[in-house]
């Protein structure tokens, strides 16, 4: 059966942030809970949250949840690309009808996911990336026929960006009524920001 997938990236070390971002408070939640319930909530059939970095810390927020596993990336330290790679080893191509992938600390509600699911499956296209003022914002979705140029990126050759540049063609830009696609919360001051927002 084809499953509409999100690789929640959750494996960070949240460096710049000072403390672990997936565990900072949001709505009522953490980042990390939000995330999963908003995703779940917009139809995504299987959530695969990549963990790292103090995982044991994050994986009873994720135990006995209906279709939500997770996954750790022993190479965390080595960049995002490892984390994506290690989520996409957990998935079988036939079974996957769309893949969405975001960062914990992109926090977007379930209407926005919903509507970009929605857009993505009534195209042709194989990657959908949503925008706000012309920019380019996240959660990106992929067909499964990307999955093996997916397995193939690396920090060097600029991961997800590799694969965009290459199906430029086959990529829809879809712009949004809400700034939240562009929402990233790398420090303290980006988190406040996105609070009061």
């Amino acid at each position: 059966m084809s499953e509409t997938v999100a690789l929640l990236l959750a494996a960070g070390e949240s460096r710049r942030m000072g403390q672990l971002k997936a565990l900072l408070p949001w709505q009522g939640d953490t980042l990390l809970g939000h995330q999963v319930t908003a995703l779940q909530e917009a139809g995504i059939d299987r959530v695969v949250v990549v963990l790292g970095h103090q995982a044991e810390r994050l994986r009873p927020l994720l135990e006995g949840r209906d279709g939500v596993e997770w996954v750790v990336n022993p190479d965390y330290l080595l960049g995002k690309t490892t984390s994506i790679r290690a989520g996409l080893a957990a998935l079988k191509e036939e079974s996957v009808e769309a893949l969405l992938i975001l960062n914990v600390d992109q926090p977007r509600n379930a209407e926005t996911v919903r509507f970009l699911l929605a857009h993505h499956r009534r195209s042709d296209f194989l990657i959908t990336i949503p925008t706000f003022g012309g920019k380019g914002g996240h959660p990106i979705i992929v067909s499964p026929t990307l999955l093996g140029d997916l397995m193939a990126i690396t920090e060097d050759t600029q991961g997800i960006r590799a694969v965009v540049t290459g199906h430029q063609e086959r990529t829809q830009r879809l712009e949004v009524e809400t700034a939240e696609v562009l929402w990233d919360l790398n420090t303290p001051e980006q988190y406040e920001a996105a609070l009061r927002g």
